[in-house]
């Protein structure tokens, strides 16, 4: 099955973390640029999953739901970390949205700060900014 990508986005080479996901478009800031899909599991399911997995494709709704990007996903799940961020997710009335931080250039590879995930905080971040904190979750 092939993934549908949502509009705007594609799926390529990283130097951050294997794949990425990056503009085809440019996407003015504080304009939304899509939002996460993927399969619905239990937090209790997302916490089975994330168990042993190196890369996780699993994004929190609202502390009972996820969403699973490698199952269903639109190219979103592929948006890596960085600490110093082009973009910034918002969960609003159950939907997590991505939005342009800045104005981003097509060819740009889309990042936002994870802040906190399911990955041990000893998890190192690769993300190469000025500012790197050093770590993917802010401890």
């Amino acid at each position: 099955m092939k993934l549908k990508l949502a509009p705007g986005l594609a799926i390529g080479k990283s130097r951050i973390n294997g794949h990425g996901c990056f503009a085809t478009k440019l996407f003015a800031h504080r304009k939304k640029i899509a939002e996460y899909t993927g399969e619905r599991i239990s937090d209790f399911e997302a916490m089975k999953r994330a168990r042993g997995r190196r890369h996780l494709r699993i994004c929190d709704v609202d502390g009972r739901f996820s969403l699973d990007g490698a199952r269903g996903g639109n190219g979103t799940h592929y948006i890596n970390h960085s600490c110093d961020p082009n973009a910034f997710m918002k969960t609003l009335h159950g939907h997590i949205l991505f939005f342009a931080r800045r104005d981003i250039k097509a060819g740009e590879e889309i990042t936002i700060d994870y802040e906190q995930t399911l990955l041990p905080n000893s998890r190192r971040c690769h993300c190469g900014a000025q500012n790197c904190r050093g770590t993917i979750n802010k401890v």
